[in-house]
């Protein structure tokens, strides 16, 4: 929903009502991942995407029946191997869909989810998909100090509320499935109560530091993949806004002091990606110190073989240890063959989205199984490269 949050914000503000629907879960090679959204406003006009074209007539029409009717329907799509062209997911997989109505002053756990996504406030926004109790569609807008809305059990509303926080720390979206005493229950328990999470949380990070040439392609490709992107570099000759156009911030300072106070200020998180391009030890060194003693998603380096070698001495001697050590991807990125900058920062972006995802950076055509998948830890073959 995040992606198209602007235009629904504007339709909520305008006092537009808006048929919602969101993808709760996803099986097989379907091609968008939870929390995808396709809106329908009363005059037809449509935002966003559930699949990627697959199924979007048929979600598209399903919107404008709920927002006739009012009343919130869960739907589930997949491949029909009768007939290709049919209502369903070529691509082999499926996917379910919650569509309900969104109409200012109808919901208030919908009204603050909107308002707090307006703020830049992070929020989970939770929706009931399934099971006994609680009607489909039952919603909770859970920001870390506030919850709007509720569930008619209060032990499954207060272990909903904790998992919510867990999920929105990380900003992760995904399905819950407990009973309505709390405790978490298997899929296809009969008592289990389906729940979706959906987090929207402000884009998440990416420092690039060193402004060289290399610098600006990443700092290019990472807004091109969603990073919130600044370049740091103490030199001010070099990091200069026109050179580093496709940046959200260009910022003179040393490397580890300006790290170090974003670590204090709570800026950072574990979705934060660092990218240390400076070839220079007086600058990498107490940079990386820094970079590596925090709980961040990713912490590369550039260099050669050799220059990584002496890197990590230089880093035992300042008192890192070999587990932290192990954090370190470098040299930084993917073995492409890359020369250029611009070949060099895809192949840093394909380290982080393997990293981030799970991937085990072999060509699809070398493997038979899923294409699609969201790893919280890495793969048998990732962490053979990696570790």
């Amino acid at each position: 929903m995040q992606e198209i949050a602007g235009q629904l914000i504007a339709w909520h503000t305008a006092g537009r009502p808006f048929a919602l629907a969101t993808v709760v879960s996803v099986a097989g090679s379907a091609p968008r991942d939870p929390g995808a959204s396709l809106a329908v406003d009363e005059d037809g006009e449509a935002v966003g995407s559930v699949s990627g074209g697959c199924v979007e007539g048929a979600v598209y029409e399903l919107c404008q029946e709920v927002l006739e009717s009012g009343q919130p329907v869960v739907q589930r799509f997949g491949y029909s191997s009768e007939d290709a062209f049919a209502v369903g997911l070529t691509c082999g997989g499926s996917l379910e869909v919650l569509v309900r109505r969104v109409r200012p002053g109808d919901d208030p756990a919908l009204d603050a989810g909107l308002a707090a996504i307006a703020s830049g406030t992070p929020v989970a926004l939770v929706e009931v998909v399934g099971g006994p109790g609680e009607p489909v569609g039952r919603a909770l807008a859970v920001t870390a100090a506030e919850c709007a809305g509720g569930l008619d059990s209060a032990p499954l509303e207060r272990a909903v509320i904790a998992e919510a926080r867990a999920m929105l720390d990380v900003g992760r979206t995904g399905r819950l499935v407990l009973d309505r005493e709390g405790r978490p229950c298997g899929a296809e328990d009969p008592d289990g109560v389906v729940l979706s999470v959906q987090s929207s949380v402000p884009a998440p990070r990416m420092l690039v530091f060193g402004a060289i040439d290399f610098a600006a392609a990443v700092a290019g490709i990472g807004v091109f993949l969603g990073y919130r992107v600044t370049v740091c570099d103490a030199r001010g000759v070099f990091a200069t806004r026109r050179r580093f156009p496709a940046a959200d911030e260009v910022v003179v300072e040393w490397p580890h002091r300006y790290l170090a106070r974003e670590a204090a200020t709570g800026a950072l998180d574990g979705r934060t990606v660092v990218c240390v391009l400076t070839h220079d030890p007086k600058f990498d060194v107490p940079l990386l110190v820094e970079a590596l003693r925090l709980p961040v998603a990713y912490v590369g380096a550039m260099g050669s073989r050799r220059t990584h070698r002496e890197r990590l001495e230089r880093l035992r001697a300042a008192g890192v240890g070999e587990a932290a050590l192990g954090r370190l991807r470098s040299p930084i990125g993917l073995d492409l063959g890359a020369r250029t900058p611009e070949e060099t920062a895809v192949a840093v972006a394909a380290e982080i989205v393997a990293h981030r995802r799970g991937g085990s950076c072999t060509p699809l055509t070398c493997g038979n199984g899923p294409i699609h998948r969201d790893g919280a830890t890495p793969s048998a073959p990732w962490a053979a490269l990696t570790g």
